[in-house]
C-alpha cells in the first residue's frame, strides 16, 4: 500500500523495517525525483521514541558534509488510524551497505586506506559539530559511484537515531547502553559516558574487518559487549606497521590513547596514495565494486538516515522531557 506524505512524497517500494521506522522508495511528485523515505513508528509527545525522533531531525538539519546522506525534508503523517508519525525525506543513495560488500570478502589495503579517510573525514566534522554518531558499524555505511564513469566507491554515513550532541541533553534514559555489540567501544559496553573517541574506536574495528574479513568481537550480544573490556582486538603483523601501528591506537581501550578522527583521515589519506602508487594505479581508483542496487535499509533491523539540510524542513515540536546523560 502507498502513502503520500505532505501531499508530495508518494511511497513505492519498502527498502527496510527497522525497530523503530520503515524506509521507503518514494516519488518527490514536485520535483519528479526519486528520494528515500523514513516513516518513524506512531508514538506520543512524551515517550522516548518520540524524543529520539526529534534528536534525529534536530542533528540531520544542522549537519552538511559530503560524506553523510542528505537530507531534503521533515514533517509529520497522520495514518488511517489517526496516529501521528514523524518522517524524514533523504537522497536515495543507489548502492549496498559496507556490510554486504564485506560478505564477499576482505578489501584491497589501499581501498581501505581510501574509505577510511573519507568516513574519518566525516567523523571528523560531526565531531567538530558537537556531534557523536555512536553506532559506526558496516551496516550504517553505504557505498556509491559518484557517477556512471566513477572510479571508486565512496562511503556516506547514515544512521544518527542513536547520536547525541556533546555535553548537551539526550533523547535516551540514564545509563542506558546503545549501539551495536560488534562494534562498541570499551566505554560504551561500560556505560560511561562518551565523547568523540568512542568512534574514533568503532571506526578502527570497521577497518580492521575491511582488512581482514573477520569481526573482532563476533558472538551474541553480551559476550560481543565484555569481550573488548578484556582484550585489545587482534591486529595482525601481517598488514605491515603503518596498518597495524594506526589500528592499535584507534582500538586502544584507553580513550587517551586513540588518535582524533581528522588525525586518523591525514594519515589514511597519505597511506592511500602511498598504496595506489606501490600498486602502479592511478590514486582514488577503487577496485573492489559493489553490485548495483538501492539500499534504504538493512535486513537486520537498521534503517537508513541521513545529515544534510538542503531544503524546507519541519521541525516537530520539541520533546515534552528529555532526560539528561551525566
Amino acid at each position: 500500500m502507498t502513502v503520500l506524505l505532505g501531499d508530495r512524497y508518494q511511497t513505492t517500494d519498502l527498502l527496510g523495517v527497522g525497530g523503530t521506522a520503515s524506509v521507503y522508495r518514494a516519488i518527490d511528485r514536485n520535483l519528479g525525483r526519486d528520494v528515500a523515505v523514513k516513516i518513524f513508528n506512531a508514538t506520543t509527545s512524551d515517550d522516548d521514541d518520540y524524543r529520539r525522533q526529534h534528536t534525529e531531525t534536530i542533528l540531520l538539519s544542522t549537519l552538511n558534509h559530503p560524506g553523510l546522506v542528505t537530507l531534503h525534508d521533515a514533517g509529520m503523517h497522520e495514518d488511517q488510524e489517526g496516529r501521528t508519525a514523524g518522517f524524514l525525506v533523504m537522497e536515495l543513495v543507489d548502492g549496498e551497505d559496507l556490510r554486504h560488500l564485506l560478505k564477499r570478502g576482505a578489501l584491497a589495503a589501499d581501498d581501505v586506506a581510501q574509505l577510511g579517510a573519507d568516513l574519518a573525514d566525516a567523523l571528523a566534522y560531526i565531531h567538530s559539530e558537537g556531534v557523536i554518531h555512536r553506532d559506526v558499524k558496516p551496516a550504517n555505511i553505504l557505498m556509491f559511484h559518484s557517477g556512471d564513469n566513477g572510479t571508486r566507491l565512496y562511503p556516506k554515513l547514515t544512521d544518527f537515531g542513536i547520536a547525541r550532541m556533546v555535553e548537551a541533553t539526550t533523547a535516551t534514559a540514564v545509563g542506558a547502553t546503545i549501539g551495536s555489540a560488534n562494534y562498541l567501544s570499551p566505554e560504551q559496553a561500560k556505560g560511561d559516558p562518551l565523547d568523540e573517541r568512542s568512534d574514533v574506536y568503532s571506526l578502527g574495528l570497521v577497518l580492521l574487518e575491511c582488512l581482514t574479513g573477520e569481526k573482532s568481537f563476533p558472538g551474541p550480544v553480551v559476550e560481543a559487549a565484555l569481550a573488548r573490556l578484556l582484550r585489545d582486538p587482534e591486529v595482525p603483523d601481517s598488514l605491515g606497521p603503518d596498518w597495524s601501528g594506526l589500528l592499535r591506537r584507534m582500538t586502544a581501550r584507553n580513550p587517551s590513547l586513540r588518535p582524533q578522527a581528522h588525525d586518523v583521515a591525514l594519515q589514511l589519506r597519505s597511506h592511500a596514495e602511498a598504496l595506489t602508487v606501490t600498486r602502479g594505479i592511478a590514486p582514488g581508483a577503487f577496485t573492489t565494486h559493489a553490485t548495483s542496487g538501492t539500499t534504504g535499509g538493512t535486513d537486520d533491523g537498521d534503517s537508513v538516515t541521513g545529515g544534510v539540510f538542503t531544503g524546507t524542513v519541519h521541525i516537530p515540536d520539541p520533546p515534552s522531557r528529555a532526560p539528561r546523560i551525566s
